[in-house]
């Protein structure tokens, strides 16, 4: 009996996989490419920006939508790389000159900071 249950809903299980399937491997991937930023980077960033607005719920809830909202505009791999031109120019010398004076790392650090502005509009002057 059970298995005559089995072998009639087979047909529809598999049709409703196959319909549902790519809708729902759609969704992951989008909510993988919005949280590709690992835990520890994340931890990071809040951290850092509590330590600058105030130790408070409130600062952590704006810290933490700030950084979703960064998320949802940078992909991570370019945080990163705005992130490591902004460490080196902070050094002095030949190297952190090269990195001061050339267009490609400005325009990194330029998507950055557009990214950051827009997540301190939505999370800092257009309430959480």
């Amino acid at each position: 009996m059970f298995r005559t249950l089995v072998e009639r809903a087979a047909p529809s299980v598999l049709l409703a996989a196959l319909l549902v399937g790519p809708l729902l491997a759609g969704s992951v991937r989008a909510a993988e490419l919005e949280n590709d930023y690992p835990t520890e980077a994340r931890a990071d960033y809040i951290f850092g920006c509590m330590a600058a607005n105030g130790q408070s719920r409130e600062s952590l809830s704006r810290c933490s939508c700030s950084l979703d909202a960064l998320a949802s505009i940078l992909p991570y791999d370019r945080y990163v790389q705005a992130s490591t031109v902004l460490s080196m120019r902070q050094g002095i010398g030949q190297r952190a000159n090269e990195f001061k004076s050339t267009k490609v790392f400005d325009d990194k650090v330029a998507d950055l900071r557009r990214a950051q502005a827009e997540a301190e509009i939505r999370c800092y002057r257009g309430g959480v």
